[in-house]
């Protein structure tokens, strides 16, 4: 039986399916409009730094046939075939868009879906409506993305803008349009066939009844599209300089040949000469020097050109070209790092809103309603008694928000049923579908109250914040950690106080300094994430 997604959720595809060669199937229309359906092969950046992986109706596979475009067949619109162990190690993400090709809005849509088929049976679909969106013409639908393993999410993001504008999204170059070549008719693929067709392959579509004729050969390419010329760049010829007029001799003497100045062509005439008072202009090529009795300004060579902006970025001047490393990095996801300080969610996709820390909105974009998370009387109680308390707001509504604090690396966190703890100093955010307690470390003797840490467990994504770049440790049983740097620990690791206190190291001043610490013992497979900076 297939799962039904909701938008946001995700899963391991090896818990959907144990095959890799896959079949995806998207249904889209609307009346009188027409769409281009489309797989964009992205690298760890989610660039689409290989153009031979952006599958469309004119480039209908990869170099090595992973991802194929197959057409309309079996109900769908459009469908592919996904083989997952043949992808290549540069590309970590498979993004399945829908763009309108000519006028209309998204929300003209009617009821579509994008689902998975694997071995003849949809094991997963996540079903939309134009009611979820607005005036876009384009909507990312889902992802297949590699973290550790492939995992699919259900993404439902629209996006402004058609193909072309999606297309430079992630990086592309838009190609002049040029008149189609005649190509010649291409065989339908007897992959996962249309109805009235023979039974699909083990990884296809699901079966249909059997067909009087069979079915034409499999995945039949597309003639090749023509190469365009290539044309040598021009020779640039600096033009020569006038020749200057020579002063005519003395009466009585024959006319003497000028010998050339140091550094001047021979058979060119000599510079010009500025009028007293006035400096003379740089020969061909060179920059004009810096006015009599003037240095160059600071931070600039002698010699450099006057008037030039210095420190113009690699892509070009211009304003544009300046702010581009810094624009908004949208995903399709719920969260997105912007940059290490600065966290992006979205609370279009997932529908349970997020809980943050009370202030550490910087910007949202949309309609976002924040409120206040109360704890209740117990709550407060436990919090304060513990050191856990945690003041937080409720963000929900359409829009995104974007979340720091005092300049705090953030690391997003994702739980797939699993838990882990962290000190609630440490927690910016996380979503509200998680379940997270107060829980007490075993021994005595910690400083600062930090005898017990927050636990979250469920699915869903916590924001934790640390000074500096952390470092993720393997627990073994000689693994220790200074209480104060220790950030998060997997919740299956056995939390022990070590004190290195011992009374004649006290009886003489100069000690290390270093008294408590946590050991951490467990199973292989437990960690603990610990920051360069002691609280």
């Amino acid at each position: 039986m297939a799962r039904e997604f909701q938008r946001g959720h995700k899963a391991r595809i090896s818990d959907l399916t144990a095959g890799t060669d896959l079949y995806v199937g998207v249904q889209i229309a609307a009346p009188g409009l027409t769409f281009d359906i489309s797989c964009f092969g992205l690298d760890a950046h989610e660039q689409l730094s290989d153009d031979r992986y952006f599958i469309f109706f004119n480039q209908p596979k990869s170099p090595e046939e992973s991802i194929q475009l197959l057409g309309a067949q079996s109900g769908d619109t459009e469908s592919f075939r996904v083989t997952l162990d043949r992808i290549p190690a540069a590309i970590q993400k498979l993004s399945f868009t829908a763009t309108l090709d000519g006028s209309g809005q998204m929300s003209q849509i009617g009821p579509g879906y994008i689902r998975i088929v694997a071995g003849g049976e949809e094991v997963v679909r996540y079903a939309f409506t134009g009611s979820e969106f607005t005036t876009e013409r384009a909507v990312m639908l889902g992802d297949f993305y590699l973290k550790d393993v492939w995992r699919f999410a259900a993404v439902g993001q629209g996006f402004d803008g058609g193909l072309d504008a999606l297309l430079k999204n992630f990086g592309g170059e838009v190609a002049e349009e040029e008149a189609p070549p005649a190509a010649a008719p291409a065989a339908a693929p007897g992959f996962a066939p249309p109805a009235q067709a023979v039974a699909p392959p083990a990884f296809g579509a699901p079966p249909a009844a059997p067909a009087p004729q069979p079915a034409p050969s499999f995945g039949a390419p597309p003639a090749p599209a023509p190469q365009q010329p290539m044309h040598a760049a021009p020779t640039i010829a600096a033009p020569l300089a006038p020749q200057a007029p020579q002063a005519p001799s003395p009466y009585g003497q024959p006319q003497q040949p000028q010998q050339p100045q140091f550094g001047q062509v021979p058979g060119q005439g000599a510079p010009p000469v500025a009028p007293f008072g006035q400096q003379a202009p740089a020969p061909f090529g060179q920059p004009a020097p810096a006015p009599y009795g003037q240095q160059p300004p600071v931070g600039m060579p002698s010699g450099a050109p006057q008037g030039v902006p210095q420190g113009v970025p690699a892509t070009g001047a211009g304003l544009q070209a300046a702010l581009q490393p810094y624009k908004e990095t949208a995903t399709g996801q719920r969260w997105t790092p912007q940059n290490q300080q600065l966290m992006r969610v979205d609370l279009t996709m997932g529908g349970a809103g997020v809980l943050a820390r009370q202030g550490s909105m910087v910007m949202y974009q949309g309609k976002v309603d924040f409120g206040y998370k109360s704890a209740g009387f117990v709550g407060r109680a436990v919090g304060n008694a513990t050191g856990q308390e945690m003041q937080l707001m409720r963000c929900t509504g359409r829009g995104q928000v974007f979340l720091a604090e005092e300049g705090s690396h953030l690391h997003p966190i994702e739980l797939q049923g699993d838990a882990i703890c962290v000190s609630a100093e440490s927690v910016l955010a996380f979503d509200e579908s998680l379940q997270y307690e107060v829980r007490r470390v075993e021994g005595h003797g910690i400083p600062g109250g930090a005898l017990f840490t927050m636990q979250f467990q469920g699915t869903g994504t916590v924001i934790v914040k640390t000074h500096g770049t952390p470092v993720v440790l393997p627990v073994t049983p000689t693994t220790f950690a200074d209480c104060n740097a220790v950030v998060a620990w997997s919740a299956a690791s056995q939390v022990i106080v070590s004190s290195q206190v011992r009374l004649r190291r006290n009886a003489y001043p100069g000690h290390s300094g270093e008294t408590v610490n946590l050991q951490f013992r467990g199973a292989p497979g437990n960690f603990i994430v610990v920051q360069p900076y002691e609280v």
